[in-house]
């Protein structure tokens, strides 16, 4: 057959005996019509394909190869335009096409295809049943549509071909176009029929829900249609009663007037009031209102803690403030915290100005120091102190600013933020808050908390904070704040300069031996259902536990270590008769209840050799031993660092270096520098470590190398140095000191300018360590090598450290 024009379909389709009205606009489109209309008005009607392709919807004309390869060859009806608008024309199909090819000639399509006639197989019983199926699974469809269908009912009950109905039904109903194509390609006549009953089917279902969900909706929005009108009248019913707002909105009204809230404050709980009133109890907005109605009125507006009065009464307020009791005080104190009496002293003074003002104005403490030395329990102890309520919020972790100025309201699941939670507990407008971990906040992309705490804590804003959920201000002015911290580095500078520092170091031995006998004992025996009568630990079992099993500034794990004791010894106990008991437990029978000595003196311990020395480091859990080696070999002088050091260490190392190669006589050094590499080490590799404090280590290691003179192990050194050779102070010295003395050092290195930090240190500290202070490397190689090595110093340099100039670790 020779090629004919082609007119292609979008988004539809069209079957063979079947009639579709079109509208021709592009133009491949338009001059097929017209060569159509000159040959004959035949034309093949070939659908496209992919019709959500971007390119499909953008393109005037389709491509060839976006054509299905099916079309049905029809004749033009009713043609009506011209080239230049368009035409609208009836498209009668008669016969399937099998698309062989498409060529692009003279401005249209021209296609060249094989007739495809149906496939018929059936008998005749078999098509009157089917016909029978398909006739009633179309009628039940038009149930489904809105409008008259009666006409097409009465087509599709008066057609008796089967093929020609299924081709009727396909055109006139929605169907996805790949179904549409499917039909059309589709040449046997009971498979075709067959698919197009399922897809009946599968949107009869479609339309079953649809119509399901319109009938809920409907009903829904009658229902309340109907409560609305029956609101009104029981409103109506009310106001004739005398009873206009009902018990429980008369509840609200109450607890407002109750809840001793400020004028302004009261205005807005009264005005949110009344708009519950007017939207009803079905409004999803009443929940919300209910919520913020119920914040308001039980948060504590103007509730205080009682305290007691200098003669027994119970004052509040600033007059509770004056009522307090400062020797009743010191006693709490002292019975909570064996040792720490500059901390308590400090403690002491603070209540002591409280009690003259009669407030807590400005009074915001940051107890910093490491886990397990008590800064939660000496926050619990101050507010037992002060008669107040102890309430504690967890910052740790926390990242977003709405933890701590809450949510808005217009969000769903807005609260409170932490504070206003805290305080609606406490039902007390000047509990003692302690918020705990103020340094381990971060930063993430919901804002900036340390920013957002920066308002509570300021005293001279935190008289109106405004949390975002309540929205109206809330005077903290009178709440103490205690916050509490491992360390200062990750606190920022404007939320660090609204607090006074109150740094807790470790403990000594004899503290520890306070603490494990008066509060970490009996605290063990009441967790395993022990007593005092069953079970006695001498005290030189509490010291073994304290030195060769725990190695930290606090007594957390000492006290898991004593639980642990007790634990282990409870069988034995259950087995042993009155006469037996108490037990008392051995040194020797640590290692087989709670596990082999985890820890050693290592400074004593130590076999002393040639580039090994002890240094002192500050960390955030406590200070630390550091043994720092060094070690020479046939190289070219190249300097190796290893054991995770930071840049701050690794610039102390480079000057130690220059230091040594500038002073060293000339006998070691020039030569013996090109000839020789150094390595420097320090163990524990996988630890990182920073800080400038391990200067003077790291000299007197390189000077110990070169020299070949080994260095007193029970020595250990803090302090850094310069160019100069001068010796500068660091921080930190009092958990050093504590570390070197739990380490068993007997005797300390030190800066002279650190010299007034020995104050903060016990008395048997001092006493039982020998410190050697100085200004610069010449005396600190004397002290460690003897006179002598002075002889092998080149020259000098008499220069004492400047005022001001201070290293801090």
């Amino acid at each position: 057959m020779p090629a004919l024009p082609l007119i292609s379909l979008k988004a539809t389709t069209l079957y063979p005996d079947t009639s579709l009205p079109i509208r021709a606009m592009r133009p491949k489109s338009v001059r097929a019509i017209e060569a159509s209309l000159r040959e004959g008005a035949w034309i093949l009607a070939v659908p496209e394909r992919n019709q959500a392709e971007e390119s499909l919807r953008t393109r005037k004309d389709p491509r060839a190869q976006d054509l299905f390869q099916y079309g049905v060859l029809a004749k033009v009806e009713r043609a009506r335009g011209d080239a230049e608008n368009g035409y609208q024309l009836v498209l009668n199909g008669t016969t399937r096409y099998r698309i062989d090819e498409i060529i692009d000639k003279d401005g249209y399509f021209q296609a060249s295809g094989v007739p495809e006639p149906d496939e018929d197989s059936l008998s005749r019983e078999q098509k009157r049943q089917l016909l029978k199926s398909l006739k009633e699974e179309a009628l039940d469809l038009l149930g489904y549509i809105p409008g008259s269908t009666q006409a097409f009912a009465r087509l599709i009950e008066e057609v008796d071909d089967l093929a020609y109905l299924g081709h009727l039904i396909a055109i006139n109903i929605e169907l996805p176009l790949e179904t549409k194509l499917k039909i059309l390609e589709t040449r046997d006549l009971k498979e075709r029929t067959g698919f197009l009953l399922r897809q009946i089917k599968t949107l009869k279902e479609k339309l079953d829900v649809h119509v399901d969900l319109n009938q809920k909706m409907a009903e829904r929005m009658g229902k309340a249609q109907r409560e609305l009108i029956l609101r009104e009248q029981l409103k109506t019913i009310q106001d004739e009663l005398g009873d206009p707002e009902g018990k429980g909105k008369d509840d609200y009204r109450k607890k407002i007037d109750s809840s001793e809230m400020p004028e302004d404050v009261k205005k807005i709980a009264l005005d949110e009031f009344k708009r519950l009133e007017s939207i009803g109890n079905n409004s999803p907005e009443s929940h919300v209102i209910r919520n913020y109605l119920d914040l308001l009125c039980v948060l504590p507006w103007n509730k205080r803690s009682p305290s007691q009065g200098p003669e027994g009464t119970k004052n509040h307020g600033p007059e509770g403030l004056k009522g307090i009791d400062l020797d009743h005080a010191r006693e709490i104190l002292d019975h909570d915290h064996a040792g720490v009496e500059q901390i308590k002293k400090k403690i002491i003074q603070h209540l002591a100005v409280s009690k003259l003002k009669g407030s807590v104005k400005g009074q915001i403490l940051l107890l910093v120091g490491p886990p397990g030395v008590g800064k939660t329990s000496l926050g619990q102890s101050i507010a037992r102190a002060m008669g107040k309520k102890f309430m504690r919020v967890s910052l740790g972790g926390v990242r977003d600013e709405s933890e701590i100025r809450g949510h808005r309201r217009t969000y769903v699941g807005a609260m409170p933020g932490r504070v206003i939670q805290a305080l609606k507990r406490a039902q007390e407008k000047d509990a003692v808050f302690m918020l705990d971990e103020i340094d381990k906040m971060g930063r993430g992309y919901q804002g900036d908390p340390s920013s957002a705490l920066l308002e509570v804590l300021d005293p001279e804003q935190n008289g109106t904070f405004t949390d975002h959920y309540l929205d109206v201000p809330f005077d903290l002015s009178e709440i103490f704040f205690i916050a509490t911290a491992n360390s200062l580095e990750s606190i920022p500078l404007p939320l660090l300069d609204r607090m006074e520092i109150v740094e807790l170091s470790g403990y000594t031995m004899p503290e520890k031996l306070h603490i494990a006998k008066n509060h970490l004992l009996p605290k063990a025996l009441k967790e395993v259902g022990l007593t005092s009568a069953q079970i006695e630990l001498a005290d030189p079992i509490l010291l073994k536990l304290i030195s060769h099993h725990t190695r930290e500034a606090g007594v957390r794990d000492l006290g898991r270590k004593i639980t642990a004791l007790m634990r282990a010894s409870t069988e034995r106990i259950l087995k042993a008769g009155p006469a037996e008991l108490p037990i008392k437990l051995e040194i020797a029978e640590l290692e087989e209840l709670i596990g082999p000595e985890r820890f050693a003196f290592e400074a004593i311990e130590r076999i002393a050799s040639p580039g090994v020395v002890t240094g002192l480091a500050w960390t955030p859990v406590g200070g630390e031993i550091l043994h720092i080696e060094s070690s020479l070999m046939p190289g070219h002088g190249k300097l190796t660092l290893t054991g995770q050091l930071g840049e701050v260490m690794k610039e102390s190392a480079q000057i130690a270096l220059s230091l040594i190669r500038a002073n060293l006589a000339p006998s070691i050094a020039v030569a013996e520098f090109e000839k020789r590499d150094i390595h420097i080490h320090i163990p524990s590799g996988a630890i990182p470590k920073d800080g400038p404090s391990a200067g003077v280590t790291l000299l007197t290691s390189l000077a110990s190398s070169f020299l070949g003179r080994s260095v007193d192990s029970k020595l250990a050194m803090t302090g850094e140095i310069t160019l100069r050779g001068a010796i500068t102070p660091v921080g930190g010295i009092k958990e050093k000191v504590l570390a070197a003395h739990r380490a068993g050092v007997e005797k300390i290195i030190l800066s002279r300018r650190n010299e007034p930090d020995l104050k903060k240190l016990p008395e048997e500290i001092r006493q039982s360590l020998k410190f050697v202070f100085v200004d610069h490397v010449d005396e600190l190689l004397k002290e460690v090598f003897g006179a002598e090595i002075l002889q092998t110093w080149t020259h000098r340099l008499a220069v004492k450290p400047e005022a001001g100039e201070i290293t801090a670790s």
